[in-house]
């Protein structure tokens, strides 16, 4: 409750006989009383959609007089009598008088009676109090109040006009310099002071009266050539009226100052949203990648040729160097950005932020789990493939040597068997022929082995998945066939030579022992040479450091030893690198750590230091794509196995992409603690205490429980710095609340309980006018009007919700 002291009262609220000798002795000041009061009440009896005519008449049935003090105070007052009567208009009347008492003002002298008979002086005098509890009172400048107040206010605001001196609120406003230099200090674009002359008071007066009534909504109050014509212009009048620019002024000022804080409160937001939109989109297009990507990764339906193999093993090798490191970036970017905006929210006032469903962290943290789980065996799988491919095509290459060396043996035997030839032939044909046979028979039954090895090839074939396995079983099924046929064959010929032989006695002994003796070497011939064309296939240099038996076999043995050697270069090439870049990876990411604890100087110090340490590890690069490119020759040449090394590609690719996110995190970690240092004002000095604080946090304390549910709410496990920080600060930061801005949107307003969309478009930047009018409901309560908007549920919204 304002009070109205008695030191007040006795300064501006004159007895009745001072109103009667002020009148006596200057009837003038009754005439600027008048005009100045009844265009003061007019100003806010506008508001209401009425006015005055004449001042002690018009309040005399109280109606206007209760209407003027709602409308200035903002009150609701006691029912009006709507009766003619004057016990009517005197109850009104005190009703009014008692409102104004109820707000500390003593009234002397002053009853309604006198008001609803239209005594002009008294009239006047309750007007005044009115003006003076509720126009001048509350004016405070510089621990000054009241009428002091406003006097300092205006020798404070034309201090810079020499030709001014403001003492008193009569003869220093007589040249009209004074409002002049008021309106001059606050909108110098209104009046070109430099051209007023201090010795033509009418033009100086009409003209700060008719720009203040134009520009700024102040109604003429008063008449120039009353002022100009009387030696002592009336205080009150002045007063009122000087008030007037006062309210003008200060309320533009807190019009602007409303409309900054707002300005800034908007900024804030829509900086947030721009985050928060820019978390979303990055978070759905990794999650998308991944979820295209993972099916690539399970996929393990083998290709039929090494070509085919090689060439997944070189997508996978892009995928590697190619397509996945720009991801875990955007991963690492996106738990930043996500770190950023929750330590601004946190700064500014604001609830966390919630992505929406399956964006969450964790979301893409499993996601990036299946990803890496589906990796995991894939290559290996691939290397497998390939292994397993390389030992179908040596067999299938066995396969068809051994299969076309049957295929040539056997070639004409079915037509030899068939033939009649001892039909005609003596006894001694019949025995060499007998012999013959024999001879075939030893050697028919020497390629048993090539067939019997013939079909186990193809049935491994067939277990291996071969891919032109049908081929293969068709070709071996027709060897078996022909083989069982030349068997049959083979019978019947015998049993005819062995009756014809019954038949005829005599035989050739000597060329069925030549026959006999004949056959077996003719056997081994044959067997070496198939052995001799035979192909191979070895892993390592000591397989085949063993000296030859055949010739001919020197060249390509010399060939696989070359290749073997060339293996080992490649190994021993990697391995020298890769036993150097593993440790350095090692080396750094334990020096990060080091750094993040035992960090010295200012933030920004700290914050330079860590960007020259991630450039020089950024320009490590060229030795991981160096190694890259070893590796890929490794794996070109089917190099499965380094005993140079315990290192392998994706040992290093793996510790690499951590080194960068480490380094990003802990860098994104100390811009986190500068906002925070900005937003809560602490000293550097608070910074070193918090970070000797954090890294000696012992959790052996009784308090470690109730702390830990403040520094770690998802019970992580892990407390960040940026999180001991908030806890050390919780209370320090000056941060906007819904209260103050609802408070500013008040002003700009104008104490309405809504906004128009007009008024956001004159007192906000555009952008942000558009903003508040695209997000703010319609206003709906008993006072709307078309248009209206409610500022306070958007007040409300703006740190209640995340996305409005």
């Amino acid at each position: 409750m304002d009070h109205y002291d008695s030191q007040q009262t006795n300064d501006y609220m004159q007895p009745e006989e001072d109103w009667d000798r002020d009148l006596l002795l200057d009837p003038a000041w009754e005439k600027q009383q008048r005009k100045t009061f009844t265009a003061w009440c007019n100003s806010h009896l506008r508001k209401a959609g009425t006015q005055i005519e004449n001042i002690e008449e018009d309040f005399r049935d109280g109606l206007k007089l209760m209407l003027l003090l709602e409308v200035i105070s903002g009150e609701r007052l006691a029912k009006p009598e709507r009766g003619k009567m004057r016990v009517h208009k005197i109850s009104n009347v005190n009703k009014a008088l008692d409102f104004i008492a109820s707000k500390g003002v003593k009234l002397v002298s002053i009853g309604a009676e006198e008001i609803v008979d239209g005594n002009v002086k008294m009239t006047l005098g309750m007007i005044w109090t009115i003006i003076l509890r509720f126009a001048i009172q509350d004016i405070s400048v510089e621990e000054t109040s009241a009428k002091e107040g406003l006097l300092l206010w205006c020798q404070r605001k034309t201090a810079p006009y020499k030709n001014v001196n403001i003492q008193n609120f009569h003869i220093s406003w007589k040249d009209g310099l004074g409002f002049c230099a008021l309106i001059h200090r606050h909108r110098p674009e209104l009046i070109d002071y430099g051209k007023l002359r201090k010795d033509d008071p009418l033009t100086n007066l009409n003209t700060a009266f008719d720009v203040a009534e134009k520009y700024l909504d102040i109604p003429k109050m008063l008449d120039a050539e009353d002022i100009v014509g009387t030696a002592r212009p009336d205080e009150k009048a002045i007063m009122t009226y000087v008030s007037s620019f006062y309210h003008a002024f200060s309320g533009a000022q807190k019009a602007e100052t409303a409309a900054n804080r707002i300005c800034k409160v908007l900024a804030v937001n829509q900086e947030n949203e721009r985050l928060m939109e820019d978390y979303e989109k990055l978070a759905s297009d990794l999650l998308e990648w991944i979820r295209r990507t993972i099916p690539w990764l399970e996929n393990r339906l083998p290709e039929n040729t090494m070509h085919a193999m090689q060439q997944k093993l070189e997508d996978f090798r892009d995928y590697r160097r190619l397509h996945k490191p720009p991801k875990v970036q955007e991963k690492c970017q996106l738990e930043i950005n996500f770190n950023t905006l929750q330590t601004k929210l946190r700064l500014s006032n604001r609830p966390a932020f919630t992505p929406s469903e399956g964006r969450m962290v964790s979301d893409i943290n499993n996601a990036w789990g299946c990803l890496e789980q589906a990796e995991k065996g894939y290559e290996e799988w691939l290397l497998n493939e390939i292994r397993r491919l390389e030992r179908l095509d040596h067999l299938a290459e066995k396969f068809r040597q051994k299969a076309s060396i049957h295929e040539a043996w056997t070639d004409g035997k079915e037509a030899m068997l068939r033939h009649k030839d001892y039909e005609t032939a003596t006894l001694s044909e019949i025995k060499a022929l007998l012999k013959k046979h024999e001879a075939f028979e030893s050697d028919l039954a020497a390629h048993q082995d090539r067939v019997e090895q013939i079909a186990a090839i193809a049935q491994e074939l067939n277990e291996l998945d071969y891919y032109d396995s049908p081929s293969v079983n068709a070709r071996c099924q027709r060897i078996c066939d022909q083989w069982d046929n030349l068997g049959a064959l083979t019978q019947k010929r015998r049993e005819a030579l062995e009756r014809t032989e019954k038949l005829l006695e005599t035989i050739d002994q000597l060329y069925l022992e030549y026959a006999k003796r004949a056959a077996p070497f003719n056997n081994w011939m044959e067997g070496a040479m198939e052995d001799l064309q035979d192909t191979f296939i070895v892993h390592t240099i000591e397989e085949i450091q063993v000296r030859q038996l055949v010739p001919r076999r020197d060249q390509a043995l010399m060939e696989e030893h070359a290749r073997q050697q060339h293996n080992e270069r490649l190994r021993k090439q990697f391995a020298a690198q890769a036993n150097v870049i593993g440790p350095w990876i090692q080396t750094k990411m334990e020096e990060i750590g080091r750094i993040s604890i035992e960090m010295h100087g200012t933030l920004e110090d700290q914050l330079s230091h860590l960007r020259q340490y991630e450039k020089s590890i950024v320009n490590y690069k060229p030795k991981i794509d160096q190694l890259e490119g070893d590796h890929q020759l490794i794996q070109e040449a089917l190099i499965f196995d380094n005993k140079h090394t315990n290192y392998t590609m994706e040992h290093i690719r793996v510790g690499w992409e951590q080194l960068l996110t480490t380094i990003a995190r802990t860098i994104n970690e100390v811009e986190n603690q500068i906002l925070t240092r900005d937003a809560k004002g602490i000293s550097q000095e608070q910074m070193n205490e918090f970070r000797a604080s954090f890294n000696h946090f012992d959790r052996g304390e009784a308090e470690f429980a109730r702390i830990m549910s403040i520094v770690d709410p998802n019970r992580l496990g892990v407390v960040t710095f940026q999180a001991f920080i908030d806890f050390m600060s919780r209370e320090t930061a000056d941060t906007d609340t819904a209260d103050q801005v609802m408070a500013s949107f008040k002003i700009l307003a104008g104490d309405k309980n809504y906004i128009t969309v007009d008024e956001l478009r004159r007192e906000l930047p555009p952008d942000q006018a558009e903003y508040c009018i695209a997000r703010m409901a319609p206003y709906t309560g008993p006072d709307a009007v078309p248009g209206a908007l409610d500022y306070m549920s958007f007040s409300t919204a703006l740190y209640g919700e995340s996305d409005l």
